[in-house]
């Protein structure tokens, strides 16, 4: 892959052939029925504060809540499918916060439970700069950490997703939240459910070494991976790696999860130029947030507008030295990701767009160019766009396509899933600047 320019229309290629239509990642999904969700998906959700500017002035702050997992439930609800999100929540206020927002959202919440024994988890949004947020999270001992194995045992037996969908924070936060993620993964195959995994590495979480072990021990059992290009890596199996049960270091992540760096404060880190600080390097900011899927003008958000009509054709990688890795890394470690039995690998690659690979090629889509607002939870988002194009049966074109729409909206909206949009709104991105939709 060399990331030279190609002719528009053109696909970038890998092997002999590019992505072929319609072509289904690992096994096929599931059929859809009454009672059975289109997408079961489970982890920490908390209420969130978002302030005007720094904390220590005070002021007023916005309520809401957020996290990675029910942020691509929103996102999946909003766009006409059948979600179901598991989770575990205080018995407090905070906790009834956030399952009736969910249950607003038509996210189903019938598996989730209140621990009368922990809090509901908090974090907080501080506006620092213009382009840089800080987020410190409270959560350590927290009802959503102390999820257990039977939550998803319940979910799997009263009916089988047609697809689940796990992030690499779950298993960050406690063994039992590990262990859970773990079952999650052995149910989904002896019921034939197809696996969604985005990394989310958070690195306040847990290390990479500690990282590492649970997912590469994970990857034979995901059909999808959805990783920024620095994340990939993290993925790659060993001498160790085998085809055994996922995820056998619990010790380890126990030891690194809901530790944070100021007693129970962790503060992950923040989109924009304090993200490096943070190991993630790729722009992704709080709680799955890709940073860039949409192009900004400049460092005040001024863009180039609304793209007209459809992303457009297929067009050839970035060049080397605008991606967080060289082209060629990215697509040789994809390689190797499919070697050892993913069916499709999705790098997102923040202002570039992003990239699927498949044992029948590569497409890459570039980024939708709309003016940036708040790039907090644009990854999430995107998952939701290219879980729902799967799952309405796109290929890898429309699947990618939907992705970096629904990833626009988010970086175009203020908050983690309230700019996630409709099915009916999907096209708005095409309009023109100065439409007014009556």
């Amino acid at each position: 892959m060399t990331g030279q320019p190609a002719a528009p229309g053109h696909e970038e290629q890998r092997g002999a052939a590019a992505p072929r239509p319609g072509t289904a990642p690992g096994r096929p999904l599931l059929p859809g029925r009454p009672g059975r969700p289109d997408v079961f998906t489970f982890g920490e959700t908390m209420v969130a504060l978002r302030g005007s500017g720094p904390l220590k002035l005070g002021g007023t702050m916005n309520v809401s809540i957020a996290g990675a997992e029910s942020n691509v439930a929103i996102g999946l609800a909003r766009l006409g499918h059948d979600v179901r999100w598991a989770g575990a929540v205080g018995e407090d206020e905070a906790g009834q916060l956030v399952l009736r927002t969910l249950r607003a959202e038509g996210v189903g919440v019938s598996g989730a439970s209140t621990d009368p024994g922990a809090p509901t988890g908090l974090l907080l949004f501080e506006a620092r700069l213009p382009e840089v947020t800080r987020v410190h999270y409270y959560r350590a001992g927290s009802a959503g950490s102390r999820i257990g194995a039977e939550v998803v045992e319940r979910a799997f037996s009263a009916a089988p997703p047609r697809v689940l969908h796990l992030t690499g924070i779950t298993p960050s936060l406690s063994p039992t939240a590990g262990a859970a993620a773990r079952r999650a993964l052995q149910l989904a195959r002896e019921a034939g459910s197809l696996v969604c995994l985005d990394v989310n590495f958070r690195a306040r979480l847990w290390t990479a070494e500690a990282a590492a072990e649970v997912l590469r021990e994970w990857i034979p059992f995901v059909d999808v991976l959805i990783a920024s290009d620095d994340e990939l890596p993290l993925c790659l199996l060993g001498d160790g790696g085998g085809e055994g049960s996922p995820g056998g270091a619990e010790g380890n992540q126990g030891a690194e999860g809901s530790q944070g760096v100021e007693g129970n404060l962790e503060a992950e880190g923040a989109h924009g130029a304090l993200r490096g600080e943070e190991g993630d390097g790729a722009g992704m900011g709080a709680e799955g947030a890709d940073g860039g899927l949409a192009l900004c003008g400049s460092e005040q958000g001024e863009a180039a507008g609304a793209s007209a009509g459809a992303c457009g054709d297929a067009v050839p990688l970035p060049p080397q030295e605008a991606a967080g890795a060289p082209a060629a890394t990215v697509a040789t470690q994809a390689g190797l990701l499919l070697d050892q039995g993913v069916g499709e690998v999705v790098v997102k690659l923040g202002t570039q767009g992003a990239t699927i690979f498949t044992q029948g090629g590569s497409l890459h889509r570039p980024a939708k160019p709309v003016r940036a607002v708040d790039a907090v939870g644009a990854g999430d988002a995107f998952v939701a766009g290219y879980l729902s194009a799967l799952l309405d049966g796109e290929g890898t074109a429309g699947r990618l396509e939907r992705a970096v729409t629904t990833g626009a909206f988010a970086v175009a909206s203020p908050g983690d899933w309230e700019g996630a949009p409709t099915r009916s709104e999907l096209g708005m991105l095409g309009a023109p600047p100065g439409t007014v939709v009556r």
